[in-house]
C-alpha cells in the first residue's frame, strides 16, 4: 500500500510531529518553516525518518517488555 500515510490513531499526529523536530535538531538538520521539503536532501529526510522509526521500535520493545514482566 504505497502512499497510505493514514494514521491509525489521529491524536498521535502532534507527538510524531514533535518527534520529527527533536530528531532533526539532534541530527543538526533544519526543517523548513514553510513545511516544503522539496529543497531538502533525500539523505536528510531519510535520516530523520529512519531515526523516528528506530525510536518508535525502541518504545514498542520497552512497552512489550514491560507487559511481559507484569504477568
Amino acid at each position: 500500500m504505497a502512499g497510505n500515510n493514514t494514521l491509525i490513531v489521529p491524536q498521535a499526529n502532534a507527538a510524531l510531529d514533535q518527534m520529527k523536530y527533536e530528531v532533526a535538531q539532534e541530527l543538526g538538520i533544519t526543517i523548513p518553516q514553510d513545511g516544503y521539503y522539496g529543497n531538502m536532501a533525500t539523505r536528510d529526510t531519510g535520516s530523520i525518518g529512519g531515526n523516528i522509526t528506530k525510536r518508535l521500535v525502541q518504545m514498542a520493545e520497552q512497552q512489550l517488555a514491560g507487559q511481559g514482566q507484569s504477568r
